[in-house]
């Protein structure tokens, strides 16, 4: 008995202190996935896939208890402007998990549970988050209250039309389904652009620290990746819907238009970068928001790939060849992190137990 109230009590601990935005792991690690898989490098993408099945089942575990236990901190969460962009990743991170079960085992049965789930979080924190937002009395201003992570409700949007358009050619009269998928992307651009305009302006025209400039800017780039996978794989059903075939030329235009957007952050975002950590020397410590950073790596991987193989333009087909590794390494670096960081909580728990 003495041994598992300790441990119970370091689960609610983790349950109570749990940052929002932690789907992001599950992101990440299923962006990178479907990558590796789409490249041919289908072991590695398999143990990353029962990887990413662990992270899922143990942050939603932890999730549920601190809804149970802990609402009131879930509450607060919700209308603090930095930490409640963060509930959009249990949307996107249940709608990768969702695309990469159906693209690595073909299991579309399951994956449209996790569709049909996927819609049920969107709905509710789509919803909560702007109205809690909108009504709040003491709003921040600008310079504190947006960042990268914003963006993650464009991602969350996104992300449900990518694992939809994915099942599309399961479904006995598809034509509904990839309806819904378009109408997604659509309000996924829609969020973008008018997000995307904020955070441009207060990059270049406030003050930036290097400890406000986050991981979660690269979300940045994240979303207009996985803006062009949503286009790319809409185009690849434009056969299965007549709207789809009649706006075909459209479609490939804004997805084109993603694509270009997300490779013109990375030079800069990189700059930023090298600018925060050598420049400025701001520690590299790890923490949550990197998964926010190597989430849009892995998805730039698989929406150059995607997009390359719709519209056909075989010379770019190099570039997912070789991102595919660098979002790995990152996907590595932020990995090692979390796990020494798992290690030193529980020893220094373990360590004050015993003082105790």
């Amino acid at each position: 008995m003495r041994s598992r109230t300790p441990r119970r009590s370091r689960v609610l601990a983790a349950a109570a202190t749990l940052y929002p935005g932690y789907f992001a792991l599950v992101m990440a690690t299923g962006a990178l996935s479907i990558a590796l898989y789409l490249l041919h490098h289908r072991p590695v993408s398999y143990v990353l896939f029962a990887l990413n099945i662990l992270a899922y089942g143990t942050l939603f575990g932890l999730l549920l208890l601190r809804l149970v236990y802990f609402r009131s901190r879930v509450l607060a969460d919700l209308v603090d402007y930095a930490r409640a962009p963060g509930f959009f990743t249990l949307v996107a991170g249940t709608c990768v998990l969702g695309t990469n079960i159906a693209v690595t085992t073909g299991l579309g049965g399951i994956a449209t549970i996790f569709w049909g789930v996927g819609i049920l979080f969107w709905v509710v924190v789509m919803y909560s988050f702007f109205a809690a937002v909108v009504t709040r009395a003491d709003k921040p201003n600008l310079e504190s209250g947006i960042n990268g992570a914003w963006l993650i409700a464009a991602v969350a949007t996104q992300s449900v039309a990518v694992l939809g358009s994915t099942l599309a050619p399961s479904f006995a009269a598809p034509a509904a389904p990839l309806f819904f998928c378009l109408i997604m992307y659509l309000i996924g651009a829609m969020l973008y652009l008018s997000i995307i305009t904020l955070i441009f302006y207060r990059l270049t025209f406030i003050r930036l620290t290097s400890a406000e400039f986050t991981p979660p800017y690269w979300i940045n780039m994240g979303a207009v990746a996985i803006s062009t996978l949503a286009g790319a794989t809409l185009i690849s059903r434009a056969g299965l819907s007549p709207l789809l075939r009649d706006i075909l030329p459209f479609l490939e235009g804004f997805t084109l238009f993603f694509w270009a957007a997300a490779t013109w952050w990375i030079p800069l975002l990189l700059i930023l970068m090298v600018w925060r950590h050598v420049v400025m020397r701001h520690p590299f410590r790890y923490e949550p928001q990197y998964w926010g950073m190597a989430f849009p790596l892995a998805m730039y991987t698989t929406g150059t790939l995607r997009l390359a193989d719709e519209l056909r333009l075989d010379f770019l087909m190099t570039m997912p060849r070789v991102f595919v590794w660098l979002a790995a390494l990152v996907w590595l670096a932020v990995f090692g992190g979390l796990i020494h960081s798992v290690i030193t909580t529980w020893r220094d728990n373990a360590l004050a137990s015993r003082a105790l």
